[in-house]
C-alpha cells in the first residue's frame, strides 16, 4: 500500500474515533510530525478527507475536523435505515446457513463503553457482509464507519446507555436471521435504526460541537 493511502486511512480513522474531535483545528506540520512522514501525503490525504466533508479548509489557518451537523446526522441514519433491512433481506434470502450461524459470536458482549462500540461495528459490518452484496455492504459499511463519530460524541450524554439492551435487540435479529423469517428481522432491524436515531440525536444536540445548518 502507499504511504499517501497509509496516511488517509490512519488520519481517517483517528477523525472517527474522535482522536481528533469535531472542531479540533489541524496543521500540516504538526501532522506530519505526528505519523513520522513528510507533509505532502498529509496533505494528500486532507485534501481527500475534504471531499468526504470530514475535514474543513481554513484559509490561512489550516484545517478543522468538520463539526458535526445535525441535519448530516440524521441523513446518515436515514441512509442506513434505508440501506441496513435490504442488507438483512438479501442476507436471509442468499446466504448460507454457515454465514448467518457465524452471527452467534455477537449473542454475548462484555466490556466498557469503547469495547462496545467495537463489538456493534463488527456486528453491523458482518450484516453487511452477510448480504453478499458488495456494493451495498460497502455503502453499509462506509455509513457504519461514519456513525462511530456520532456515538463516541454523544455516548458520554446518554444517560442509562444499558449496553445488555442493544446486545439482546442483536440476539433477536440473529435469531430471525437464522430462522430465515425475513418480516421480523426487517421489523427488529428498522426498530432498531429507529431507536438509535430517538437515542442519539437529541444527545448530539446537547453538544457543542454539533453545528445546526441554517438555510440559505
Amino acid at each position: 500500500m502507499l504511504l499517501r493511502e497509509n496516511i488517509y486511512d490512519l488520519l481517517r480513522a483517528d477523525i472517527l474515533a474522535c482522536r481528533f474531535a469535531p472542531g479540533d483545528e489541524m496543521r500540516e506540520q504538526d501532522l506530519a510530525e505526528r505519523y513520522s512522514v513528510s507533509r505532502q501525503p498529509v496533505r494528500d490525504a486532507l485534501l481527500r478527507l475534504q471531499r468526504e466533508h470530514l475535514v474543513t479548509v481554513q484559509p490561512r489557518q489550516g484545517y478543522r475536523v468538520t463539526p458535526i451537523s445535525l441535519s448530516d446526522a440524521r441523513d446518515l441514519l436515514r441512509f442506513r435505515l434505508a440501506l441496513e433491512p435490504a442488507c438483512v433481506a438479501e442476507a436471509i434470502e442468499s446466504a448460507p446457513d454457515s454465514v448467518l450461524e457465524s452471527l452467534d459470536e455477537f449473542r454475548r458482549f462484555s466490556g466498557n463503553h469503547e469495547d462496545f462500540i467495537t463489538y456493534n461495528r463488527g456486528f453491523h459490518t458482518a450484516l453487511a457482509h452477510a448480504s453478499g452484496n458488495r456494493r451495498m455492504a460497502a455503502a453499509l459499511c462506509d455509513l457504519i464507519g461514519q456513525a462511530d463519530r456520532l456515538v463516541r460524541v454523544s455516548i458520554s450524554n446518554l444517560k442509562g446507555h444499558d449496553p445488555a439492551k442493544l446486545v439482546a435487540e442483536h440476539v433477536a435479529l440473529i435469531d430471525a436471521m437464522q430462522n430465515r423469517e425475513t418480516r421480523t428481522a426487517a421489523r427488529i432491524i428498522k426498530a432498531h435504526i429507529g431507536a438509535t436515531e430517538k437515542r442519539v440525536l437529541p444527545a448530539l444536540k446537547r453538544n457543542a460541537v454539533i453545528v445546526e445548518e441554517r438555510s440559505s
